[in-house]
């Protein structure tokens, strides 16, 4: 897990050291020592949709690092719960896979093994997508640091959205009980909860207060869009080193700091008739636990990212305005 390599790395040195840098790259929304958390409740007393239920592809075919039947199973356990019906695929995007579907899933997805920063899409997937949304259907993409804002820029260039590179921290405005500062606190209390439809819900119950992100990467919509997870002032983009280490003695080289005020880790926005919204960190949806019983995700305590998975899929499927 990401907050275990860099939160210890970024709070002693400021910055995680170059020759660990492949290891916080190839990571993703968790640890090779993280499970799922089998307690986690993904029941949903009063299911949004009874009747009709909305149609959901779940993109598996891009070397997707989060499956739905992987980190990302508590995720499809409790929209299917809520309603929807969901369906992983191994199929290239196009207008006949993405035919009959209201939303489609896209989570970290990457090159090939050996080439993680290849870009996952091609460029006729990426116009397939782009017109499927225009024509009415809505996106959700989520996509963390390294190598996968490398594999997914082609695509998110492509919806307006700019990806940083690097992995975010931010000193003021992280969890006070982690003392993380890559696990970004979004709440009422600091004004890092934009106004938007998915922070308010449908009544009072569903108001978003508090969310928690676990070592994400920072984005920027286009004009017209709404960061509904912002980063403060305070935020800082930790990027990569220009060039490798190229033997033992070589120094490695440095990281680069630059603010990432005015960006944000969720917007949302219109494209067309459709909608997209696209969050810079995976495990915030995902509920996972260590061996040690550390509890991460929709799962972890004091938070709403449960209910936020849920007003992110209501808007995306126009239950809520």
């Amino acid at each position: 897990m990401l907050r275990v390599i860099v939160s210890t790395i970024v709070l002693t040195l400021g910055v995680a050291p170059w020759h660990l840098w492949r290891s916080v790259a190839e990571g993703s929304s968790g640890s090779s020592q993280s499970v799922i958390d089998s307690q986690f409740n993904a029941r949903v007393a009063n299911a949004a949709y009874a009747r009709v239920h909305p149609r959901v592809l779940f993109d598996e075919a891009h070397s997707n690092a989060d499956t739905a039947g992987g980190r990302y199973k508590p995720f499809v356990d409790l929209i299917t719960s809520d309603g929807y019906r969901v369906t992983p695929s191994k199929r290239a995007l196009s207008a006949s896979v993405l035919a009959g579907y209201q939303v489609l899933v896209i989570v970290n997805p990457s090159g090939a093994p050996d080439q993680r920063e290849q870009s996952a899409f091609t460029s006729s997937e990426c116009d397939a997508v782009r017109a499927w949304v225009s024509g009415g259907g809505s996106l959700l993409l989520i996509i963390d640091h390294l190598p996968f804002t490398a594999a997914a820029s082609l695509l998110s260039n492509r919806l307006g959205v700019e990806l940083t590179r690097g992995y975010v921290v931010d000193k003021l405005n992280h969890t006070p009980e982690s003392e993380d500062e890559t696990e970004l606190l979004f709440s009422r209390d600091n004004g890092l909860l934009g106004e938007h439809a998915i922070t308010r819900g449908r009544d009072g119950r569903e108001r978003i207060k508090r969310i928690v992100s676990f070592s994400g990467t920072s984005l920027k919509g286009p004009a017209g869009s709404v960061a509904f997870l912002k980063l403060a002032d305070s935020a800082v983009d930790i990027l990569p080193p220009d060039r490798k280490q190229t033997s033992p003695e070589d120094a490695p080289p440095d990281h680069r700091q630059v603010s990432a005020a005015g960006r944000a880790q969720g917007v949302a926005m219109q494209l067309g008739k459709g909608r997209v919204i696209v969050l810079g960190e995976a495990a915030m949806l995902t509920a996972q636990v260590t061996p040690h019983g550390l509890r991460f995700g929709m799962n972890a305590p004091g938070v709403d990212n449960r209910q936020l998975a849920l007003n992110v899929m209501h808007w995306l499927s126009s239950l809520l305005k």
